[in-house]
């Protein structure tokens, strides 16, 4: 819909006209920037808060899913010590019943072996265990900033929730006036307008020519130039900055 209505501006409205809504619209995305500017950073911090809590968020779920995997390899341990103590004291029935020395030290070996194979596991219990607890301060830890920038969050979250709220209502209606305004510019002219608005600190992509000068940087429009942006039968941009330029409207005859 906006395409077929741009188009319809374009054979609709003259290159002065357009010129003129240019301005206009600029005058009025320059108002909304002006109430914008009240939230100031809020809404940058609001999203940072949000993106810190998820990273947190998603580290508490990393460190659970560890403490979890932990918690399995203790599990596996302790099957593996109750089978070591098992064979202990099945080769130790054995060697009740052997028929000579050799049999009695090939169980012996294997009673050793077991046995450094349940210090091994005490061992790695141990490790688990530590590692278990480091984790738990680690989640607790992240839990208890989650807490806090929770509180921030909404904090940041009710006082821009109170701006908007106070300015709803003229921006509704600039935003009105910004779609009005629009239909009345081609395509082109309107995309152009827009890169050049992105890519000024200030968002002033339409200027007027003021004391011989573009509004905009300030440098020096020749005479000539300055009669070309009066007569608004082309888009002039300024060769220093890439504005658009136009005649003041508030100081023409």
């Amino acid at each position: 819909m906006a395409t077929v209505k741009n188009k319809a501006a374009e054979a609709d409205y003259s290159m002065e006209e357009k010129i003129m809504a240019l301005y206009e619209l600029q005058q009025i995305d320059s108002k909304i920037d002006e109430i914008n500017k009240v939230k100031g950073e809020l809404p940058l911090e609001v999203q940072d808060l949000e993106d810190e809590i998820a990273g947190l968020r998603t580290r508490t779920a990393n460190i659970a899913a560890e403490i979890e995997e932990l918690n399995q390899l203790t599990r596996q341990r302790r099957r593996e010590a109750d089978e070591a103590n098992a064979l202990i004291a099945k080769y130790e029935e054995q060697q009740k019943n052997v028929r000579n020395n050799r049999e009695f030290d090939a169980l012996a070996k294997e009673i050793d072996y077991q046995k450094l194979e349940i210090d091994l596991v005490n061992k790695r219990l141990k490790e688990y265990s530590a590692a278990i607890k480091a984790k738990k301060t680690q989640a607790e830890e992240a839990e208890g900033v989650v807490a806090d920038r929770t509180l921030d969050l909404e904090q940041k979250q009710s006082e821009l929730a109170g701006i908007e709220a106070e300015t709803a209502r003229e921006i509704d209606a600039l935003r009105v006036q910004e779609a009005e305004a629009a239909a009345k510019i081609d395509e082109r002219m309107l995309t152009a307008y827009r890169r050049i608005r992105r890519n000024m600190h200030n968002g002033l992509a339409v200027v007027t020519v003021k004391r011989d000068a573009c509004g905009g940087c300030y440098n020096r429009i020749p005479p000539q130039r300055q009669v070309d942006i009066r007569q608004n039968k082309k888009i002039i941009v300024c060769e220093y900055c890439g504005r658009i330029l136009v005649a003041d409207p508030n100081l023409e005859v």
